[in-house]
């Protein structure tokens, strides 16, 4: 089950016809994120694999699992939001069991986007997925 704020963006999505409004909404949501800052932007957060340059800061909270991220492409930061949507504020050990495949194929995102986009964004969910289940 999608957490409300995944939710909310599938229904957004459903109103958005046309892919360019609906790539825009997804850098609108990469925009409205808070920065990551410098200081961990460092090795141990950087998600090899991506075309672009990407941090996650993976950090469980009392039980829930958090992460913030940032990327140098205004897509992809776009994504971690969408990412971040998806999983924040779940149970630490629910996260790994998270169909990420199937809910972002509900948005459609697979079918629009390149094989390099497709290739991180599956890096950072494995990235998300081996946190998780270190900290469970």
């Amino acid at each position: 089950m999608a957490s409300a704020a995944f939710e909310e963006i599938v229904e957004d999505f459903e109103f958005l016809e046309d892919w360019e409004d609906r790539y825009r909404y997804v850098i609108e949501k990469g925009r409205d994120m808070d920065p990551l800052d410098d200081a961990l932007k460092v090795p141990a957060t950087k998600v090899e694999g991506c075309a672009s340059q990407v941090w996650l800061h993976i950090r469980p909270d009392g039980g829930a699992f958090h992460f913030d991220g940032d990327s140098d492409a205004m897509i992809v930061r776009g994504l971690i939001a969408v990412l971040r949507a998806l999983y924040n504020g779940l149970p630490v050990a629910e996260v790994p069991g998270v169909d990420a495949g199937g809910e972002l194929a509900r948005l459609g995102l697979n079918d629009h986007l390149s094989a390099q986009r497709s290739n991180g964004l599956r890096a950072m969910v494995e990235r998300i997925r081996d946190r998780a289940a270190e900290a469970a």
